[in-house]
């Protein structure tokens, strides 16, 4: 049986790319019905993209999107720097789908900001090159990660995530990714947002940031390369959900009216 959404926040699919898990993804949204599905960023990896390799696990997902869109689900698809060549075609709308740069939405009458976050990353805005060489050597890694992951599983041993252990112990990643988040944040909070959604950097978490007497949530979606994760909105309550681990992780934030008004 299908779970009933309000809402679903995907990022990072990275589609074309050998460590998108579009057959995890695709399972995921076959077993989801939800109202609006927002896709943040780097849905399709134009950057790595090859005739070569597009296979029909990538196809699918894009073919059942299109079907969640005609049966009534409001898509909304908001570019990244991995597919930053649809910017040209910002506020493009077909049927039930948005193409949008970002989303400001209303919702229990908090004011959220999604968008993808390359914005605060340095290395797209100034160095777009070295960006893109760091992408093709991240989905190097991941091809590395895939093969080591079949030789433990043979030999009876658990997955690891090379990714997760060089972000965790190489000090310039921990920094990045902590900048990253001080930057949404404080741009939440100098513009009056409540709630503030990204994805960019594949780490999912929601965080609630009390600064006098205002307060921002910060909500990252992850990604579908290594952690398999979505945020989910539903009855009031956000909270992270992991496809692998078969595991929602709740978070009581509660909103009391389920009504999504886009703002801009």
């Amino acid at each position: 049986m299908k779970r009933n959404l309000d809402c679903v926040v995907i990022s990072d699919v990275h589609l074309g790319t050998y460590g998108c898990h579009a057959k995890e993804l695709n399972d995921y949204l076959h077993s989801i019905h939800t109202d609006v599905l927002i896709v943040n960023g780097d849905f399709i990896d134009m950057w790595q993209f090859r005739k070569s390799y597009f296979p029909q696990e990538h196809i699918k997902v894009i073919q059942y999107i299109l079907k969640l869109s005609r049966k009534g689900t409001k898509v909304y698809y908001l570019t990244g720097n991995h597919d930053d060549h649809l910017r040209k075609y910002s506020n493009f709308r077909t049927g039930n789908i948005y193409l949008r740069d970002k989303l400001i939405i209303k919702l229990g009458g908090k004011l959220y900001w999604f968008f993808h976050g390359d914005v605060f990353d340095a290395s797209v805005l100034i160095s777009p090159w070295i960006a893109k060489l760091g992408g093709k050597s991240y989905d190097m890694l991941i091809r590395l990660n895939r093969v080591i992951d079949r030789i433990l599983v043979k030999m009876g041993r658990q997955k690891m995530s090379i990714s997760a252990i060089v972000k965790s112990k190489v000090k310039r990643a921990v920094k990045f990714i902590g900048d990253f988040e001080l930057m949404a944040i404080d741009h939440a909070f100098n513009e009056q947002f409540d709630f503030v959604v990204c994805g960019h950097i594949h780490q999912p978490k929601i965080e609630t940031i009390v600064r006098d007497d205002k307060q921002v949530t910060y909500m990252n979606s992850g990604d579908w390369v290594e952690n398999l994760s979505a945020l989910e909105y539903d009855q009031g309550n956000w909270r992270i959900y992991y496809h692998e681990k078969d595991f929602i992780m709740p978070v009581k934030i509660n909103i009391n009216n389920n009504k999504i008004q886009e703002v801009a």
